[in-house]
């Protein structure tokens, strides 16, 4: 099982960043996927999750209409756009599978993301 992170870099405010997460190992398809992130010294947050078929979306009060999630399922693969970026966007961004029953979870790398102006 692997969730491979990408896309993070440094960017100044109001800037966009596109995060990957490929996943290979286990079906796909089967599992919600999240996107957390950490930012530095603090704990890991839940920024957005998306439903098994990509139609349910959740995302966090802080990011709403500024960053999307999406996947594509052919691919083995989880998005994060994110727009209108502001400091305190700054985080480690991991990708994170989960199903619920059998429970297994599992978690990318990480992804640096820093906004600076």
């Amino acid at each position: 099982v692997q969730l491979v992170d990408s896309g993070g870099g440094l960017v100044r405010p109001g800037g966009s960043l596109r995060l990957s997460c490929a996943a290979s190992g286990f079906t796909f398809s089967t599992y919600v996927m999240n996107w957390y992130r950490q930012p530095p010294g603090e704990g890991r947050d839940l920024v957005a999750r998306i439903s098994t078929n990509g139609l349910i979306t959740y995302y966090t009060n802080t990011v709403k209409g500024r960053f999307t999630i999406s996947r594509d399922n052919a691919k083995n693969t989880v998005f994060l756009q994110l727009n209108s970026l502001k400091p305190e966007d700054t985080a480690v961004y991991y990708c994170n599978a989960y199903l619920s029953s059998p429970y297994s979870d599992y978690w990318g790398q990480g992804t640096q993301v820093t906004v600076l102006s």
